[in-house]
């Protein structure tokens, strides 16, 4: 037998229950992984709380969003492949392997396509194998989205967040110039990362000038907030050049890009696949750090899912069964 964790009703995690099934069996081009560790992400908790938004029906699959009753969690994870299924190549019995996306990943196993597959990097961590890839790609598609490049100067809102640690390092890595917001206490993370980080609150527009007295050429907003647009409206003269992932309906009122699953946002579903080699491989080699706040067993999720929805920690938190 095997463990998942399911929600049992909509509310908060205290619904979350843990429960045993039989071990899956893939169908024809799938694979079954035995789960190391599975990412745990804010939309793992909004799927069940009744907080996230309309999916498109095509990006449901993506999205985390299945036909059932009540969602199925986790949407990444690394793991061990124990089985194969008909018409699966390139992958056999034994190898360690990064999934995404998959559903259902906060479990002891999880079938998976054979296309959701990435070889797993031997110097990266099986926790940070676990939570790259939602961040990773996200970041990836945020950065994309916005056509960064050397000679950019780029604000990242919520930067000492999941997504805006990738977000704050990938930018950097394409020779942009990063100034990222986040609490005081994450400023030091940030500026080994190579960012300048600011506070957030009253204020931030001037301290965004005085830092960047050349300008701001792009935004990438992953905190969601009134400011973070307002900010990223008053100093980006190119709204095509702002990309939000969270946020109110202002944000396609004012004309800035919105990214996500929901009517009328770009998904971005072939930046985000085309992105995973190269994360894995960044990782791997050191030149992108997953920063993993916390590691919580299985049958602890619903603890980890209240550390994440207080929202005080940088980087990611990690379900290891």
């Amino acid at each position: 037998m095997a463990r998942i964790v399911r929600p049992t009703a909509y509310g908060t995690p205290d619904v979350l229950g843990i429960f045993e099934l039989r071990i899956p069996r893939p169908a024809a081009g799938e694979v079954v992984v035995g789960v190391r560790a599975a990412g745990v992400n804010p939309i793992d908790w909004k799927l069940y709380s009744g907080a996230f938004h309309t999916v498109d029906d095509e990006h449901k699959e993506s999205a985390g969003v299945a036909a059932e009753a009540l969602p199925a969690l986790g949407l990444e994870c690394a793991g061990v492949v124990t089985a194969v299924g008909v018409g699966v190549t390139g992958v056999e019995l034994g190898d360690e392997v990064i999934a995404h996306p998959v559903t259902a990943a906060y479990a002891d196993y999880v079938v998976a396509p054979v296309t959701a597959l990435v070889r797993k990097p031997a110097t990266l961590s099986w926790e940070a194998a676990g939570t790259l890839m939602l961040s990773g790609t996200t970041a990836a598609h945020t950065v994309h989205a916005v056509g960064l490049g050397r000679g950019d100067t780029v604000l990242v809102h919520g930067g000492s967040g999941g997504t805006g640690l990738m977000a704050v390092q990938l930018a950097t890595a394409r020779g942009a110039t990063v100034l990222a917001t986040g609490a005081e206490r994450n400023h030091h993370l940030l500026r080994e990362l190579g960012a300048v980080p600011l506070a957030y609150g009253p204020g931030l527009l001037d301290r965004v000038r005085a830092a960047a007295p050349d300008g701001v050429t792009a935004a990438v907003d992953c905190a969601g907030t009134d400011e973070a647009l307002d900010v990223s409206v008053a100093l980006v003269a190119d709204r095509t050049r702002i990309a939000s992932i969270v946020g109110t309906d202002r944000r396609a009122a004012v004309g800035v890009k919105t990214l996500g699953y929901g009517p009328g946002q770009d998904a971005g579903t072939e930046v985000r696949l085309a992105a995973r080699a190269d994360l894995a491989a960044r990782a791997g080699a050191g030149e992108l750090r997953v920063l993993v706040h916390g590691s919580y067993p299985l049958y602890e999720a619903a603890r980890a899912h209240k550390v994440g929805i207080a929202g005080h920690a940088p980087g990611k938190l990690v379900l290891v069964p």
